[in-house]
C-alpha cells in the first residue's frame, strides 16, 4: 500500500460509539467510576473497535530494528553490532520482551527495518520478517540520514507489517524498537517536533557517562543545524534526524489505526514513531494506547506534546516492547470489563439513587 491509501483510510474513533459505551459502563454493577482509568481504557476501546463487546485476545508485540550512523559520533554505550545480537536473542525468545510478551499471552514480531546486520539465516528460518531498506542509516550530523523516498518507504513498510499481522487475526498490536544510538534520532525528533532544546530532549540512553551524554546533544544539535528539518513536515523530520525502525514504528501505528485496531506505544524511541505517525495523520492519535513513561529525559515531553496520559511509571528504560507488554494485560482487563461485567438490572442488584 502506498502511503496516501494508508493515511486515506483512518477515521478517528467512533464518537458515537465512545457515548454509547459511556452509557454501558455507568450501567455495570458497580459504584459509578470506581474501576477509574480501566473504564476510560474501555471506552475508547469501544469507540476504535464499534463495539460494545471489543476483544484483544489475540496480541502481537511488533519489535522493529534499525541501525544508526550517528554511532560513529561516539553517542552510545554499545558497539553497533549489539543490534543484530540481540535480534538473534529475540529470535531465540531469550530477551526481556519474549518474556513479557510471555506473561501477557502476547506473541513477538521481529522486523528488520535497516539492521547493519546480514539476518538472511534468521530470515529464512521464519524468525524475522524482512523490511530491510537499507543496512543502517547515513550519519545524520553530515547530513539527511535517510532519503526521502526512503523515508516514505519505512512508514509503508510498517504500515504493511500491521495491516498484515492484523488480517492474521491480531486484535491489538504494541510496538517495541532494537537499534544501538536510536535515542540519538529519537530526541532529535523530540527537539524538532516539540521545539525543545537537545539538552532537555537527550537523555542517557542505555548508560552513557557525562562526556557521553555531551556527545549525543552536540550530535543531536549538529544534525539539526546542518538538515534543517521542518517540524511541519513529518517525513522531512523522518529522512533528516530519523531511522528506519522508526519509520517502521510510524507506519505500524498508521497501519493499525487504518483497520480500527488499537496500538500501545511503548518507550522513547515508540514515541517518536508515534510523533512522526501524528504528523502524517493527526486521526491516528485516537488508536494509541500509551503504555508507559519511561526513565528516559524527554519521554514526559513526548506524551505531553500528544496529549496521552502513560498508562505505567515504573522507571523503565529499555525498549524492545517491554513496556507495552505489561500494559496489554491493563488493555485486556479494562475490554473483559465492558465485555463480561453485568448491569444493575442484569446482575438483579439494587442500584443506589
Amino acid at each position: 500500500m502506498k502511503l496516501l491509501e494508508i493515511t486515506s483510510a483512518v477515521e478517528p474513533p467512533s464518537d458515537d460509539w465512545r457515548r454509547a459505551a459511556a452509557e454501558h459502563l455507568d450501567k455495570l454493577a458497580i459504584p459509578r467510576g470506581s474501576l477509574g482509568r480501566l473504564l476510560e481504557i474501555a471506552r475508547e476501546l469501544a469507540a476504535m473497535r464499534r463495539t460494545l463487546s471489543p476483544s484483544v485476545a489475540k496480541k502481537v508485540i511488533v519489535t522493529m530494528a534499525g541501525d544508526h550512523g550517528v554511532v560513529e559520533e561516539g553517542v552510545s554505550a554499545f558497539p553497533q553490532s549489539v543490534t543484530g545480537e540481540m535480534i538473534a536473542n529475540f529470535a531465540r525468545g531469550g530477551a526481556a520482551v519474549n518474556v513479557l510478551a510471555g506473561a501477557a499471552r502476547a506473541s513477538v514480531a521481529v522486523v528488520d527495518m535497516g539492521a547493519a546486520a546480514d539476518l538472511s539465516g534468521l530470515v529464512s528460518a521464519g524468525k524475522v520478517i524482512d523490511r530491510k531498506i537499507a543496512p543502517g542509516t547515513r550519519n545524520m550530523t553530515r547530513g539527511p540520514a535517510m532519503t526521502r523516498e526512503q523515508a516514505v518507504i519505512s512508514v509503508e513498510r510498517g504500515a504493511m507489517t500491521a495491516i498484515e499481522l492484523i488480517d492474521d487475526g491480531a486484535e491489538l498490536l504494541g510496538t517495541g524498537d532494537m537499534g544501538i544510538g536510536n535515542t540519538t534520532p529519537s530526541s532529535a525528533i523530540l527537539s524538532v517536533i516539540g521545539n525543545i532544546p537537545a539538552k532537555d530532549a537527550s537523555g542517557r540512553g542505555t548508560g552513557m557517562d557525562d562526556a557521553g551524554l555531551q556527545r549525543k546533544i552536540t550530535a543531536v544539535e549538529r544534525a539539526i543545524a546542518v538538515n534543517r528539518p521542518d517540524p511541519n513536515d513529518a517525513i522531512d523530520v523522518l529522512s533528516k534526524v530519523g531511522g528506519f525502525e522508526i519509520g517502521g514504528i510510524a507506519g505500524l501505528i498508521l497501519g493499525a489505526a487504518s483497520r480500527k485496531i488499537p496500538v500501545i506505544v511503548d518507550g522513547f524511541i515508540s514515541t517518536a514513531g508515534a510523533m512522526i505517525a501524528r504528523g502524517i495523520s493527526r486521526e491516528c492519535v485516537g488508536y494509541i494506547i500509551p503504555a508507559h513513561r519511561s526513565a528516559e529525559a524527554g519521554h514526559r515531553a513526548m506524551w505531553e506534546e500528544l496529549g496521552l496520559r502513560p498508562l505505567l511509571d515504573l522507571d523503565m528504560r529499555l525498549g524492545e516492547g517491554t513496556g507495552a507488554a505489561l500494559a496489554m494485560n491493563i488493555v485486556e482487563s479494562a475490554a473483559r470489563v465492558i465485555s463480561g461485567v453485568l448491569t444493575f438490572e442484569q446482575a438483579g442488584v439494587t442500584q443506589d439513587g
